[in-house]
């Protein structure tokens, strides 16, 4: 019994779709100082981008931490 390779019947990846995603990163890593951007993968698509920002406050000048 010879072994078959299994045949990928996943759709071609959309080269417009990878752009949008993609781009939606870019502009929210540009425009955090502080934080976190997650990707979510479902069935190796991004489906979700969480962004989580935190703002840093600066201690008072003779404050001890």
């Amino acid at each position: 019994m010879s072994a078959t390779p299994k045949q990928d019947s996943s759709p071609a990846p959309d080269p417009t779709a990878d752009s949008e995603w993609i781009e939606v990163i870019r502009q929210h890593v540009a425009s955090l100082r502080f934080g976190v951007i997650q990707v979510v993968i479902h069935e190796g698509r991004v489906v979700q981008i969480e962004r989580t920002e935190k703002y840093r406050l600066n201690p008072k000048a003779g404050s001890q931490p």
